[in-house]
Protein backbone atom coordinates (compact mmCIF):
# COMPACT_ATOMS: atom_id res chain seq x y z
CA UNK A 1 0.00 0.00 0.00
CA UNK A 2 1.45 3.33 -0.96
CA UNK A 3 1.08 6.56 1.02
CA UNK A 4 -1.76 7.89 -1.14
CA UNK A 5 -3.91 4.80 -0.72
CA UNK A 6 -3.33 4.79 3.06
CA UNK A 7 -4.40 8.42 3.21
CA UNK A 8 -7.46 7.71 1.09
CA UNK A 9 -8.38 4.76 3.28
CA UNK A 10 -7.99 6.87 6.43
CA UNK A 11 -10.17 9.62 4.96
CA UNK A 12 -12.78 7.12 3.83
CA UNK A 13 -12.77 5.46 7.23
CA UNK A 14 -13.23 8.78 8.99
CA UNK A 15 -16.06 9.70 6.61
CA UNK A 16 -17.81 6.39 7.06
CA UNK A 17 -17.20 5.70 10.75
CA UNK A 18 -17.00 9.07 12.50
CA UNK A 19 -17.24 12.50 10.87
CA UNK A 20 -20.87 12.64 9.66
CA UNK A 21 -22.15 11.05 12.86
CA UNK A 22 -20.15 13.45 15.00
CA UNK A 23 -21.53 16.46 13.15
CA UNK A 24 -25.10 15.13 13.33
CA UNK A 25 -24.65 14.37 17.04
CA UNK A 26 -23.38 17.89 17.72
CA UNK A 27 -26.24 19.37 15.66
CA UNK A 28 -28.77 17.27 17.56
CA UNK A 29 -27.27 17.84 21.02
CA UNK A 30 -25.51 21.23 20.91
CA UNK A 31 -25.62 21.51 24.70
CA UNK A 32 -23.42 18.44 25.28
CA UNK A 33 -20.00 19.40 26.53
CA UNK A 34 -17.02 17.21 27.29
CA UNK A 35 -15.91 19.75 29.94
CA UNK A 36 -18.89 18.83 32.10
CA UNK A 37 -19.04 17.23 35.55
CA UNK A 38 -20.03 13.99 33.80
CA UNK A 39 -17.31 14.38 31.15
CA UNK A 40 -16.39 10.70 30.84
CA UNK A 41 -20.00 9.75 30.27
CA UNK A 42 -20.51 12.60 27.77
CA UNK A 43 -17.36 11.65 25.87
CA UNK A 44 -18.41 8.00 25.72
CA UNK A 45 -21.93 8.96 24.61
CA UNK A 46 -20.62 11.30 21.92
CA UNK A 47 -18.10 8.82 20.50
CA UNK A 48 -20.56 5.92 20.56
CA UNK A 49 -23.38 7.92 19.04
CA UNK A 50 -21.03 9.35 16.40
CA UNK A 51 -19.96 5.86 15.37
CA UNK A 52 -23.49 4.44 15.27
CA UNK A 53 -24.96 7.42 13.41
CA UNK A 54 -22.08 7.43 10.92
CA UNK A 55 -22.55 3.76 10.09
CA UNK A 56 -26.32 4.28 9.74
CA UNK A 57 -25.77 7.30 7.48
CA UNK A 58 -23.31 5.29 5.39
CA UNK A 59 -25.86 2.54 4.87
CA UNK A 60 -28.61 5.04 4.02
CA UNK A 61 -26.29 6.98 1.68
CA UNK A 62 -25.32 3.76 -0.09
CA UNK A 63 -28.98 2.81 -0.53
CA UNK A 64 -29.81 6.28 -1.89
CA UNK A 65 -26.91 6.14 -4.33
CA UNK A 66 -27.91 2.63 -5.45
CA UNK A 67 -31.52 3.74 -5.99
CA UNK A 68 -30.45 6.92 -7.82
CA UNK A 69 -28.15 5.17 -10.27
CA UNK A 70 -28.63 1.37 -10.26
CA UNK A 71 -25.86 0.73 -12.77
CA UNK A 72 -23.39 3.51 -11.92
CA UNK A 73 -22.64 3.02 -8.21
CA UNK A 74 -20.46 0.09 -7.17
CA UNK A 75 -21.06 0.39 -3.38
CA UNK A 76 -17.41 0.31 -2.33
CA UNK A 77 -16.60 2.09 0.89
CA UNK A 78 -13.83 4.05 -0.88
CA UNK A 79 -16.11 5.08 -3.76
CA UNK A 80 -15.75 8.84 -4.38
CA UNK A 81 -19.52 9.24 -4.81
CA UNK A 82 -20.16 7.78 -1.34
CA UNK A 83 -17.39 9.89 0.16
CA UNK A 84 -18.77 13.05 -1.47
CA UNK A 85 -22.30 12.23 -0.31
CA UNK A 86 -21.16 11.58 3.27
CA UNK A 87 -18.96 14.67 3.18
CA UNK A 88 -21.96 16.75 2.12
CA UNK A 89 -24.07 15.30 4.94
CA UNK A 90 -21.27 16.04 7.39
CA UNK A 91 -20.85 19.60 6.09
CA UNK A 92 -24.58 20.35 6.34
CA UNK A 93 -24.72 18.85 9.84
CA UNK A 94 -21.62 20.85 10.85
CA UNK A 95 -23.24 24.08 9.65
CA UNK A 96 -26.43 23.26 11.55
CA UNK A 97 -24.39 22.46 14.67
CA UNK A 98 -22.47 25.71 14.28
CA UNK A 99 -25.71 27.69 13.89
CA UNK A 100 -27.19 25.99 16.97
CA UNK A 101 -24.13 26.94 19.04
CA UNK A 102 -22.58 23.51 19.49
CA UNK A 103 -19.04 24.88 19.22
CA UNK A 104 -19.43 27.96 21.41
CA UNK A 105 -17.74 28.18 24.78
CA UNK A 106 -21.05 28.13 26.64
CA UNK A 107 -23.89 25.76 25.79
CA UNK A 108 -26.77 27.39 23.94
CA UNK A 109 -29.67 28.33 26.15
CA UNK A 110 -28.34 26.22 28.98
CA UNK A 111 -29.28 27.29 32.47
CA UNK A 112 -26.57 27.80 35.02
CA UNK A 113 -25.27 24.46 36.16
CA UNK A 114 -27.35 22.91 38.92
CA UNK A 115 -25.74 20.08 40.82
CA UNK A 116 -27.86 16.97 40.81
CA UNK A 117 -28.20 15.14 44.07
CA UNK A 118 -27.69 11.38 44.40
CA UNK A 119 -31.45 11.02 44.88
CA UNK A 120 -32.11 12.61 41.46
CA UNK A 121 -29.40 10.99 39.38
CA UNK A 122 -28.05 7.44 39.84
CA UNK A 123 -24.80 8.43 38.13
CA UNK A 124 -24.18 11.06 40.81
CA UNK A 125 -24.93 8.42 43.45
CA UNK A 126 -22.34 6.08 41.93
CA UNK A 127 -19.77 8.88 41.80
CA UNK A 128 -20.42 9.74 45.46
CA UNK A 129 -20.04 6.09 46.51
CA UNK A 130 -16.82 5.80 44.47
CA UNK A 131 -15.49 8.99 46.07
CA UNK A 132 -16.27 7.63 49.55
CA UNK A 133 -14.53 4.34 48.71
CA UNK A 134 -11.42 6.21 47.49
CA UNK A 135 -11.42 8.35 50.65
CA UNK A 136 -11.69 5.21 52.79
CA UNK A 137 -8.80 3.50 50.97
CA UNK A 138 -6.63 6.60 51.39
CA UNK A 139 -7.49 6.86 55.08
CA UNK A 140 -6.78 3.15 55.58
CA UNK A 141 -3.41 3.60 53.88
CA UNK A 142 -2.60 6.59 56.11
CA UNK A 143 -3.65 4.53 59.14
CA UNK A 144 -1.24 1.72 58.20
CA UNK A 145 1.58 4.23 57.86
CA UNK A 146 0.84 6.07 61.11
CA UNK A 147 2.28 5.06 64.45
CA UNK A 148 0.06 2.87 66.61
CA UNK A 149 -1.47 4.69 69.58
CA UNK A 150 -0.73 8.16 68.25
CA UNK A 151 -3.30 10.95 68.14
CA UNK A 152 -3.16 10.86 64.36
CA UNK A 153 -4.11 7.19 64.38
CA UNK A 154 -7.24 7.89 66.45
CA UNK A 155 -8.20 10.78 64.18
CA UNK A 156 -7.84 8.61 61.06
CA UNK A 157 -9.92 5.82 62.64
CA UNK A 158 -12.67 8.37 63.40
CA UNK A 159 -12.48 9.57 59.78
CA UNK A 160 -12.88 5.98 58.52
CA UNK A 161 -15.90 5.44 60.79
CA UNK A 162 -17.45 8.67 59.50
CA UNK A 163 -16.90 7.57 55.87
CA UNK A 164 -18.44 4.17 56.63
CA UNK A 165 -21.46 5.82 58.30
CA UNK A 166 -22.00 8.11 55.31
CA UNK A 167 -21.76 5.20 52.85
CA UNK A 168 -24.18 3.11 54.92
CA UNK A 169 -26.56 6.07 55.17
CA UNK A 170 -26.56 6.59 51.39
CA UNK A 171 -27.15 2.90 50.72
CA UNK A 172 -29.93 2.70 53.32
CA UNK A 173 -31.67 5.77 51.81
CA UNK A 174 -31.43 4.25 48.36
CA UNK A 175 -32.84 0.93 49.56
CA UNK A 176 -35.76 2.77 51.17
CA UNK A 177 -36.42 4.58 47.87
CA UNK A 178 -36.56 1.26 46.05
CA UNK A 179 -38.76 -0.30 48.72
CA UNK A 180 -41.37 2.45 48.52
Amino acid sequence: MDGASVGEAALAGALIFFAPGYCVTRATFPEWRVLHPLRRLRLLETITLSFVVSVALSVIAGEVLLAASPSGFQAYWTDPALEAFLGAIGLVAFLVAWARGAFRERPPGAPTHVEATPEEDPWVLMQELDRLERDRRRATHRLRRSEAGSGESARIQAEIKQIDRRRTEILREREQEYAS
